[in-house]
């Protein structure tokens, strides 16, 4: 049996940052083929508010882990873990490379080290904490999670419901932190031979990016998606409905806000989503972060460079030198 460990890259970094179109220029010189790591873009019916690319856009590579799902399936680590696995495989059995792209850190660190997420804890605690956040509100809970868990705080959102109890179900269950957990699954040696790609650009370009995205969603017809969503049966207690976008569009057409307010927390929210994402990536090691700016956002001067290090790193190991 070969052990050699197989190759793979890793494109991430937090949203707006151009990972999509990063990612389709490396598998075209590179031979291969990518992996989403995106919660959301799994979902089918899902394309406005998540960004995901349509088949021009793609231009011919091939993508998996995208529009697999009805958006009234439930989908977790877990499920992204195998598909990604089976994903992998199959690419590698093609002689082709994977490229595990999207901002997705938790899904890219559970493929990476092969983490097990099974669950042993009970669950009636846990349905205890649901109640206790219906009754009270989701900041109540998550400043539960902020006296128990402050750096497993820093990086969940407080209306990641399904998180947020869990880490507190682990809290209560074991004594201990998930964030310590999570630490020492990351101390694990990950079977791949990788190199992690982080883009970063300057946070007020970030936050300046992310304001013009919703508005061009808004003009191409996000609220049109998420009244057919609505129409298909999609509602505010779904994992699908929770996306950044869609529960605050979803609570315009439900009445409960106007349609500036929508916007004007999409935008909010999703500039403290691409922080938490910054937030996980700096806890990663031996990621390779790639500041745009010093490229001067040249596509070409950013994509030669990566060619350049993958191409360096995975010639040497060929060599056995590294």
């Amino acid at each position: 049996m070969d052990e050699t460990p197989k190759k793979l890259i890793i494109l991430t970094g937090p949203t707006c940052t151009g990972k999509s179109a990063l990612a389709i220029r490396l598998a075209k010189h590179l031979d291969g083929e990518v992996i989403s790591a995106d919660s959301m873009q799994v979902y089918r019916h899902m394309d406005i508010g998540t960004a995901k690319l349509n088949k021009n856009q793609m231009q011919g590579i091939r993508h998996h882990l995208i529009d697999v799902l009805d958006p009234t399936r439930e989908y977790d680590v877990t499920m992204f873990k195998e598909g990604a696995k089976a994903a992998a495989d199959d690419i590698y059995a093609r002689g082709k490379l994977p490229i595990l792209a999207g901002g997705t850190g938790f899904y890219i660190q559970a493929f990476l080290y092969d983490i097990d997420f099974s669950d042993k804890a009970g669950t009636q605690y846990r349905k205890e904490l649901v109640k206790y956040a219906a009754d009270f509100g989701n900041d109540r809970l998550f400043d539960m999670l902020k006296e128990a868990d402050p750096e497993a705080a820093s990086y969940l959102h407080p209306n990641d419901i399904k998180r947020v109890t869990r880490a507190l179900e682990y809290y209560h269950e074991t004594g201990t932190k998930i964030s310590s957990h999570n630490l020492k699954e990351r101390s694990k040696q990950s079977s791949y031979n990788y190199l992690y790609f982080v883009l970063n650009i300057p946070r007020n370009e970030l936050y300046s990016r992310i304001d013009k995205r919703v508005d061009e969603m808004i003009s191409a017809g996000l609220v049109d998606e998420v009244k057919r969503l609505k129409d298909m049966g999609a509602s505010r207690d779904m994992v699908s409905m929770k996306a950044l976008g869609y529960k605050e569009i979803l609570d315009h057409l439900n009445g409960d806000i106007s349609l500036d307010e929508a916007v004007s927390i999409i935008k909010r929210d999703t500039r403290h989503f691409a922080k938490r994402q910054l937030t996980w990536f700096k806890r990663e090691r031996d990621v390779i972060w790639i500041n745009k700016e010093e490229f001067g956002y040249d596509e070409d001067l950013i994509t030669g460079h990566l060619i350049n290090m993958i191409d360096k790193a995975f010639q040497t190991d060929k060599e056995g030198e590294i």
